[in-house]
């Protein structure tokens, strides 16, 4: 989206001419900080922030949320009478901040219930934890880009094109001149809210329908082919493309077609048993059940692929995405150095510059500087989070300044290469090794200091992707005209919307129902259902780092396994997150992924326009997908925690009824059909010409 530049002066005909954005600064009777705009952004930041809290659980994958939310925001507010450009931004920046927070923390907080147990760890899982360091990482991730917005949005717009960010621009000013863009993605996340009640509550579809064959197979025991058929995964695949989504699935095939049945003909029921007892998976070799089921009678497991996943798979994939994420990590490293350098200066500049247009109000660089201070002093003086008074102190400055690198890396990164493609996970691994050492290096070695560690790492993970989103929401405001003062607030509000949501949905996704807790479940986070991939392996990465206590042979597995995947040309993390997860997981994500590549091929085929950006109809309707089954799933859990409500909806399923009449392979056949025929839909809604 380029607006039109003001004309060259007659005095200086080849100056650059000052950019004018879609709203003039000297225009200011354009409503846009307005109650109502405010109060539809947290809604829309609530809503988008238990759906990403959700997804990033299960799949371990988000998707951005800001172009969604303005298409969805034009057209709610035009229903409640009518909008102007700069209050649809708003309500998109205040809603925005919800999927950025959320997913920092789901990438990282779920590991303090997978620290050593002599860390007290999963004592800190609770909800004012989760809150605390939610909102300040929210906020310090909005506050550390004040000082930034005039030098890397205005002096480098030239430069650094924010990707998101300017087709969020166009988004709404589409919206302003008229059209019809939220209807397809209205449609999306009602159809995924009935698929998803009908296989969530009434079971007429399976939910994860497997081809699984037998331990005795003489040639390929214990191989998996399965998939969780839900609409938000056939949504986010066909949003991130068949390139990632074939990448993804190709870790999970080696692991569950490859490895898996390899180390079911190689090592014995015992030997995997007592590993899945070192890890705490298992009580002891004659306590039957654990992950595969364990028959101490038999020395069997009902499950033996899920008995070696959870026994060795998921070390290996640990390990490659450790490596991943430090290869990432260092192909970055030049733009890191650089993006450092060219933004420290703006802190002067930020302070220096008189505000002389209503586009350039932004917050005084005082609240920075106080902000941070106030950051520090909270840390020390809350008792429920880890360690003690000085020791939190120190947690407060590691963040500050840790933080400080990593928004300005960030935010540059982002400018360049979008959100979707932001190296968080390098940049929270980079910060949890600096942690680590400096924790060595005073003698802070016992697993006592785990928490303390992920704590850092955790918040500097919530304020680089936080600051990632920011910054492509200025650069939308920067574009159409909008108030920067007005936008900082927005987001401000939004943090602290997004952390009440998000400690709420993760304590209630972590709540067993009352047959898993006879079963002596005690959290969901950390099961097949709720892998937490990212969560898992920071806390690996810190335990092994101040307690030596990890299986190197099969992390260095996986340390080569991204090896080799860059060797080949292909983006290691994306193949590791794959080797991490069930395949389950990753095989309906293809499934989106080819329906992609389907509906472009066919398209270049007849000669249309390939439509590439996010305001084509396929796409649309997939984020309405991902929404709608993501909020069916939050919804569903919220009424499981209740006895009473989840015994009246046992009631409702026909699940043993259907398997009864047709058998439990023609039982999933049916979720198979069902998964095809949405399939279908997503396909023929995707062949629809774009709507403007």
């Amino acid at each position: 989206m380029k607006p039109e530049p003001a004309a060259a002066t007659a005095a200086d005909p080849k100056a650059v001419p000052e950019f004018q954005p879609y709203i003039p600064a000297e225009r200011t009777d354009v409503a846009e900080f307005t109650p109502k705009a405010i109060g539809i952004g947290v809604f829309f930041g609530i809503v988008f922030g238990a759906a990403t809290v959700y997804l990033a659980l299960k799949a371990g994958l988000t998707v951005s949320a800001s172009i969604p939310i303005a298409v969805l925001a034009i057209s709610l507010l035009k229903k409640l009478g009518g909008s102007t450009i700069l209050e649809n931004n708003v309500v998109q920046t205040i809603g925005s901040a919800g999927e950025s927070i959320a997913a920092g923390v789901v990438f990282t907080l779920p590991g303090f219930l997978f620290l050593s147990a002599d860390s007290r760890g999963a004592s800190f899982f609770e909800y004012w934890t989760i809150f605390t360091l939610a909102l300040l990482g929210g906020v310090l991730g909005t506050l550390m880009m004040v000082p930034l917005r005039r030098s890397l949005i205005v002096k480098e717009h030239g430069n650094l094109p924010y990707p998101e960010g300017a087709a969020c621009a166009s988004v709404l000013i589409a919206g302003e001149k008229g059209g019809n863009l939220a209807r397809i993605a209205f449609q999306g996340v009602g159809f995924a809210f009935v698929y998803a009640l009908l296989q969530k509550i009434v079971k007429l579809i399976a939910e994860t329908p497997a081809l699984v064959t037998k331990q005795t197979n003489k040639y390929f025991p214990s191989a998996t082919l399965n998939g969780d058929i839900t609409p938000e995964y056939l949504g986010v695949g066909y949003i991130v493309g068949p390139k990632i989504a074939g990448v993804l699935v190709a870790g999970g095939v080696l692991a569950w077609l490859g490895l898996i049945p390899l180390l079911a003909t190689l090592v014995p029921g015992d030997t995997i048993a007592e590993q899945l007892v070192k890890l705490g998976y298992l009580q002891s070799l004659t306590t039957a059940g654990g992950p595969g089921n364990w028959n101490p009678a038999t020395h069997t497991f009902g499950d033996t692929a899920g008995a070696i996943y959870r026994a060795y798979v998921r070390q290996i994939g640990a390990g490659a995405v450790a490596a991943g994420g430090f290869i990432t990590l260092i192909k970055t490293l030049p733009t890191i150095v650089s993006a450092f350098r060219e933004s420290l200066s703006s802190f002067k500049e930020g302070a220096s510059k008189a505000v002389q247009k209503r586009t350039e109000n932004d917050l005084p660089i005082t609240v920075v500087l106080f902000g941070s201070a106030a950051l520090i002093l909270v840390m020390a003086v809350l008792p429920f989070l880890p360690g003690s008074v000085l020791g939190r102190l120190l947690l407060g400055v590691l963040i500050v300044v840790f933080g400080f690198f990593f928004v300005t890396v960030a935010s540059r990164i982002v400018g360049i290469i979008g959100s979707s493609s932001n190296p968080i996970s390098g940049m929270t691994i980079a910060t949890l090794m600096a942690t680590c050492l400096i924790f060595i290096g005073i003698g802070w070695t016992g697993d006592v200091y785990q928490p303390m560690a992920l704590c850092v790492g955790g918040m500097v993970c919530i304020a680089a992707a936080n600051a990632g989103a920011t910054s492509q929401d200025l650069k939308t405001g920067y574009l159409v005209g909008a108030t920067p003062r007005a936008q900082q607030i927005g987001l401000m509000i939004g943090a602290v919307a997004a952390a009440i949501v998000i400690g709420l949905t993760m304590q209630l996704l972590d709540t067993p129902t009352a047959e898993l807790r006879a079963q002596g479940v005690e959290h969901m986070i950390g099961t097949d259902k709720f892998p937490a991939p990212q969560g898992t392996l920071m806390a690996t990465l810190i335990k092994g780092l101040l307690s030596f206590n990890l299986d190197w042979q099969f992390v260095l597995v996986g340390v080569f396994l991204s090896v080799t995947m860059e060797l080949c040309g292909v983006k290691s993390l994306s193949f590791a997150v794959g080797a991490y997860l069930p395949l389950s997981t990753t095989a309906p994500i293809f499934v989106g992924g080819a329906l992609k590549g389907l509906s472009d091929f066919m398209a270049a085929r007849k000669g249309e326009h390939v439509e590439e950006s996010e305001l084509g109809p396929g796409n649309l309707f997939s984020t309405g997908l991902v929404a709608g089954g993501a909020l069916a799933g939050v919804v569903v859990a919220m009424l499981s925690v209740n006895e009473g409500v989840n015994a009246a909806i046992s009631k409702l399923s026909v699940e043993h009824a259907l398997q009864s009449a047709v058998g439990e392979s023609g039982y999933h056949l049916i979720g198979v059909l069902a998964f095809a025929l949405m399939c279908g839909v997503l396909y023929r809604v995707s062949r629809k010409p774009a709507e403007v």
